[in-house]
């Protein structure tokens, strides 16, 4: 498969903190299978940021989804909660969490949530976009 060629890949998964560790390694496993290793080090970091908001702050499952088109890769987290996530907050220098989304904003070239709604599901998408280039 090239590069070029758009991918997408969602791994659905319970409110359970290990699996943070599920997705990290699937990150890198679909990375590597891709041709995509010099994304895999600041994708696992994104991903683990971002499901694990997910599965630590909300009640119900959460999904992890990889989308690469056009040389960006977009990882995104989804939740059953509607509340936005905290990425206003101040985070005190020796705080041992919070600073998630701070790494995010920091290392993803753009990020962003939206609410979803669709039938009767409610939730959010927390995305984060990382450019091959």
């Amino acid at each position: 498969m090239s590069e070029a060629e758009p991918w997408s890949y969602t791994l659905h998964v319970p409110q359970d903190v290990r699996a943070v560790t599920v997705c990290r390694r699937t990150v890198r496993l679909v990375l590597t299978l891709h041709g995509l290793i010099r994304l895999v080090d600041v994708a696992e970091l994104m991903a683990a940021e971002l499901v694990s908001n997910a599965v630590r702050h909300t009640k119900g499952p959460a999904a992890l989804r990889l989308n690469w088109r056009d040389g960006v890769l977009r990882i995104g987290a989804w939740d059953a909660s509607p509340m936005p996530p905290p990425y206003d907050l101040p985070v005190a220098a020796d705080a041992e969490a919070g600073r998630g989304l701070v790494l995010v904003r920091a290392c993803a070239d753009d990020w962003g949530w939206h609410p979803l709604r669709q039938g009767g599901d409610i939730g959010k998408y927390v995305w984060c976009d990382l450019a091959a280039a």
